[in-house]
């Protein structure tokens, strides 16, 4: 009878581990498609990675700056005519 319960538990531990093992490979799966059909979703929305976002940026920075050199440059020529 003790053999016969020990052998019951160890049937149901390897269910459970199985179960278990199944169940982290569904939720692998799950992630992995969502993570797929959010990309493709941002691809066709035409969403800008973040390095693009910080390059665009940037440039835009230093363009300001310039502009700013410019006019003030032109300002002082106006000033001296």
């Amino acid at each position: 009878m003790s053999q016969m319960k020990s052998q019951f538990f160890d049937e149901l531990a390897k269910i459970m581990t199985n179960a278990a093992g199944a169940a982290q490979g569904v939720s692998k799966e799950v992630e992995v498609l969502f993570r797929s059909q959010g990309e493709k979703l941002l691809n066709e929305m035409d969403v800008v990675s973040r390095e693009e976002f910080e390059a665009v940026k940037e440039m835009a920075a230093k363009a300001r700056d310039e502009n700013d050199k410019l006019e003030a440059r032109l300002k002082a020529l106006e000033e001296r005519l």
